[in-house]
């Protein structure tokens, strides 16, 4: 899942960041309101955190503007203004929640996690199939034919990205963005090494193999045809 934040203190958005990453989610920040507006609608991320205090465009226009053009993500408004009538402004202006700084990260994972649920419910899976593979979005947790996979933070990303596009020829510069968020560079084998684990964890003594490798191309997710 992905998850935009904007943010223009950069104390507080390279923290959050940091802690939302290493609890497994893909995450993108933008520091200026005009730029999270944009972001939020090209990128269409999962969720969004936004502040209310931004240069340019502040949060309430921020929201104001997306849900004026259909977006309809869930946002939560992280910011230092307390007032009950902030809260309930940025409630009726769409917000799923509200968190007021300081705040303890626990508490936003908790929260994050819990709009997630709330948001996708009825409308995304949360669970992704395919064949015997099993990903289950909101716990975290992989299984095959029953049998539960630990991945790390990254191969969890990845598996996720190739079950999402199953059937779709990845380029690794387009799994460099989606899952490492950096331009590929042809020097490094990061992605292979990664893919390589990847598939010893998913693939390595299950039948049929999931993940392949198409020369020149990318890797692939899917049911060999024969199997299909």
């Amino acid at each position: 899942m992905k998850i935009l934040i904007v943010e223009d203190e950069p104390k507080t958005g390279d923290y959050l960041r940091q802690g939302l990453r290493e609890a497994g989610f893909a995450v993108d920040l933008a520091t200026h309101g005009a730029d999270g507006l944009h972001m939020a609608l090209a990128g269409d991320p999962d969720l969004l955190i936004l502040d209310v205090m931004l240069p340019g465009l502040d949060g309430w226009t921020v929201l104001r503007e997306l849900r004026r053009q259909g977006w309809t993500r869930p946002v939560l408004f992280l910011t230092a203004r307390d007032q009950v009538e902030e809260r309930v402004r940025g409630l009726e202006l769409g917000a799923d929640d509200y968190l007021v700084k300081p705040f303890s990260f626990a508490e936003l994972l908790a929260r994050v996690r819990t709009i997630l649920r709330r948001g996708r419910a009825g409308l995304e899976p949360t669970i992704l199939r395919v064949a015997d593979l099993e990903l289950d979005l909101l716990r975290r947790r992989v299984t095959r034919a029953g049998r539960r996979i630990d991945l790390t933070a990254k191969e969890f990303g990845l598996l996720e990205l190739l079950m999402r596009r199953s059937g779709e020829v990845l380029p690794r510069s387009l799994i460099a963005s989606h899952v490492w968020d950096m331009n590929f560079d042809s020097d490094t084998n990061v992605i292979e090494v990664a893919v390589r684990r990847l598939r010893a964890k998913v693939d390595e003594g299950f039948e049929p193999r999931l993940i392949h490798t198409v020369r020149g191309m990318g890797y692939v997710l899917e049911v060999p045809e024969e199997r299909a």
